[in-house]
Formats: C-alpha cells, structure tokens, sequence
C-alpha cells in the first residue's frame, strides 16, 4: 500500500472516536512534517539530506515496503512541509520525535542521508528509546567541510520572478554548477506556481542563513544499540579519521563502503545500498 498525504490530521484522530481518549501530546504545537507512506510491517522512518525532499527516497522506500512500513518525511524547509526561520539538529530531531507521535510510531528505524543522517543521529543521541535502529548514510558525526557555499551562491542568484520556463534555470545553472546530477538534483526544487510563474519549494534564505548550523555536529550521551555508518568509496563525507568519534557516540555501529558510491550513494548504487539495509533492519537484535 502507498500513500501520501501531509501530517496535519494525525492517525490517531481518524482513529479516536472519543476525544477525551486522545493522547496527552494532542494539543502540542507541532511542525506538521509532509510525508509519503509505502508498505506495512515494522516502521522505518527514512529523512532526506540537503537540499532534497522524501521523493529522493522513492525507489528505497519502495523495495523496503514489502517488509516493513516505510515513512519518509520532508523535513522542515524543505519540500512540502511548513517553512521555518529555525533550523538546527535539535529542533529537525524534535520534529521527527513530535511526527512520531502524533502518527503512533513509538518506536522505529531510522535512516538519514547527509543532512537527515545528522538529524537521525541527533534524535537517536537524545531519544534512544525511540530508535530501535540507526542507518547513517555518508556523513560523520563531527562537523562537516563546506560543500555547499558555491550551490547555495548560484540558487540565491537566481531570481525565479524572471524566469518564464524551466529550461532558463536548467541553463543559468549549467552556467555555474558543472555537474549534470547536481543540477538536475536540484531542479526538482523548482515548483510552478498555480497563477504562473516559479518559486522555491525549499526556504533557500533559512537555510543559507543556518548554513553553520548544518555543518554543526551532533551531540548527546551515547547510542547504545545497533548503528550501521554506510559511506560510498567515492565520496570523502566519512573520512577513517571519523571512526573514533562514530564508536564514542554509537559504540555499537558497523561501518560499510560500497564501491563505485559517491555522497548520493542511493542513486549511485541502490541494489547495493538495499542490500546491506535488509541485512541490518532484518537481522536479529
């Protein structure tokens, strides 16, 4: 089964005929997080990295779906869910947590990519008891290198009011970012407004100006149970130097490569990426 919809009617209101029965959170401010459904089993909650959205994900969370149920939000300033002028990993993870609840998922596997690795980690560090797994994919714990400055330069120059096809943006950033899947990458950011005209989907000036705070690193007490760290052969995101940081905060994890995988490795290798992911969710505590 798949489904999407965004979160603003929680489960547990379709499901609750007697409102004094809602739980002790229902009146909790939350950030309605949009996401997308696929399959049924045990939960597996998949976040994004920068500059992406829970469609990046599909085709994982689709090969998942026949064991488990696969939930893969958008993270906030990004995609369909709310903008905000916050963003750090505290408050991403508090997100999760509070989308969790609302949506009676107590207890999950998690798997982030990049900037969603980071917040998956976060709310592993500070809600143990709420993941039952963590899949790290390619990125450390510690504080990451700039990567992004010049993408972020080129986006904000932009000017989307001026645009009138999508084939004039596809070629002012053919202009300044060489690489063909990062530019189609971020395209799909791109949406048409009803009344005509281009806007961002993602809060471009939020998270230029929280750029620090995306390459901050994680914190908290650590992780005790099963962590998996994927990185691809390719990519310099996790670095050996990282290895003893990762055991102090998850002293259970595995640490994995898969050959021919840069920073995108669920693009780069999916077959591969799914295969070391049924191994890990499905095995045995």
């Amino acid at each position: 089964m798949t489904s999407t919809k965004a979160a603003s009617t929680p489960r547990y209101l379709l499901r609750a005929n007697n409102p004094a029965k809602l739980p002790f959170f229902a009146e909790e401010s939350i950030m309605e997080l949009y996401y997308r459904e696929f399959g049924q089993g045990d939960p597996v909650i998949i976040l994004h990295g920068l500059f992406g959205f829970s469609d990046n994900w599909q085709t994982i969370a689709r090969a998942l779906s026949d064991r488990h149920l696969v939930v893969t939000p958008d993270l906030r300033n990004h995609g369909r869910s709310p903008h905000s002028a916050e963003h750090s990993y505290p408050e991403m993870a508090e997100d999760v947590r509070v989308f969790m609840e609302h949506h009676w998922m107590f207890r999950a596997s998690v798997v982030g990519h990049s900037m969603g690795g980071k917040v998956a980690m976060q709310l592993a560090l500070a809600h143990p008891d709420m993941v039952d797994r963590l899949v790290v994919v390619d990125i450390a714990p510690g504080g990451a290198e700039d990567n992004h400055s010049s993408i972020f330069r080129a986006l904000l120059d932009l000017d989307l009011s001026k645009i009138g096809a999508r084939k004039e943006a596809e070629n002012y950033l053919a202009e300044r970012i060489s690489d063909l899947g990062t530019r189609q990458f971020l395209l799909k950011n791109i949406t048409r407004e009803t009344e005509g005209g281009y806007s961002w989907k993602m809060n471009l000036p939020a998270l230029w100006e929280h750029y620090d705070d995306i390459l901050a690193p994680v914190s908290g007490p650590p992780f005790e149970k099963p962590a998996l760290f994927i990185r691809g052969s390719l990519s310099g995101y996790i670095k050996d130097s990282d290895f003893p940081l990762i055991k102090s905060l998850f002293p259970k994890a595995e640490i994995v490569t898969i050959d021919g995988a840069g920073h995108w490795v669920h693009a780069d290798q999916p077959e591969a990426l799914l295969s070391v992911l049924n191994k890990f969710l499905d095995q045995e505590v």
